[in-house]
C-alpha cells in the first residue's frame, strides 16, 4: 500500500472525515481517489483500540487514511505519534511541536506530517506555540519562513494553517501560501473552509505556485442527522479542484 497520497494532478488531495468506513469508502470513490480520510486519535480510549479500528479504514482506501488530532486538540499529540509508528498512515496531522516525534517514529519520509500554525494577524507571520504545553503560553510569532525551516528540521512536511476561519485571514493565507511555494514545502489551508470558499482558497495556494496542497473540509460538508461526510459534497469539490488547475 502506497505511503503517499494519491493527488490530482500530482498537486491536489482532499482531506475529509470519515465517520465510518462505509462512509471512508464512499467519500474515496466520489474524490475518485484523490482524498485523505480524517481519522480522529481523540475518539479512542486506547492507543490498541485506534490501531485495530483505523486499520479497517487503511485497508478499505488504499492506504488513504489521515490520523486525526481532534480538533487540533494538542494533547493528543503523543497518541497520534504512538499509533502513527504501528498504522504507517499517508497522512499525519501533528501539532508544531510534535512533528520531530511522529517522523522518527515512522521511520520513513514518505507519510506526509503537518505542522500546524495559526493566524496571528499579522502578514508574513504564523503563531508556532501549538503544542500541549506552548500553547498555554503566550504566542510564539516567527516569520512564516523561520516557521517553515523548523519544520523542515523536524522532518515535517506541510504547514497545517489554522484556524483560517475560511477567508478572515486572506492576506495572511497569501504570504503563507507564497513562502510554501518559495520553500518547496506542502501547504494544509483548515479550518472554515466550506462550499463557497472552497475554490477561491485553493485556487490562491494553487497560484502561488504551491507544489502539493491539502484541503481539509470538514463540518460544513458532513450531515448533522448521520454524522457522515456528504459523498455528493466530496464530488462538488472534487470539480473545483480540477477547476483551480484548469
Amino acid at each position: 500500500m502506497s505511503l503517499t497520497p494519491n493527488y490530482l494532478e500530482d498537486r491536489l488531495c482532499l482531506n475529509v472525515l470519515a465517520n465510518s468506513v462505509e462512509n471512508a469508502k464512499a467519500c474515496y470513490e466520489a474524490a475518485e481517489g484523490h482524498v485523505i480520510l480524517g481519522v480522529l486519535s481523540k475518539n479512542y480510549a486506547t492507543d490498541e483500540a485506534a490501531i485495530e479500528d483505523m486499520k479497517k479504514y487503511a485497508d478499505a482506501t488504499n492506504n488513504a487514511l489521515s490520523v486525526g488530532l481532534g480538533a487540533g486538540d494538542p494533547n493528543q499529540s503523543q497518541m497520534v505519534s504512538r499509533i502513527s509508528k504501528d498504522l504507517q498512515p499517508q497522512h499525519v496531522n501533528q501539532v508544531f511541536t510534535g512533528v520531530g516525534t511522529s517522523r522518527a517514529l515512522l521511520g520513513q519520509n514518505d507519510t506526509v506530517i503537518n505542522g500546524l500554525v495559526s493566524p496571528t494577524g499579522k502578514v508574513g507571520y504564523v503563531n508556532i506555540a501549538t503544542g500541549p504545553l506552548s500553547s498555554q503560553a503566550p504566542a510564539g510569532e516567527v516569520q512564516i519562513e523561520t516557521a517553515i525551516k523548523l519544520l523542515q528540521d523536524m522532518g515535517g512536511s506541510s504547514i497545517k494553517y489554522f484556524p483560517m476561519k475560511g477567508l478572515a485571514h486572506k492576506e495572511e493565507y497569501k504570504a503563507v501560501a507564497e513562502a510554501c511555494a518559495k520553500y518547496d514545502f506542502y501547504l494544509e489551508p483548515t479550518g472554515g473552509i466550506d462550499l463557497e470558499n472552497f475554490e477561491e482558497i485553493v485556487q490562491i495556494a494553487v497560484d502561488a505556485g504551491v507544489k502539493k496542497i491539502i484541503p481539509h473540509v470538514y463540518s460544513s460538508i458532513i450531515d448533522k442527522e448521520t454524522g457522515d461526510t456528504k459523498p455528493e459534497d466530496v464530488r462538488l469539490l472534487l470539480q473545483m479542484m480540477k477547476n483551480t488547475l484548469k
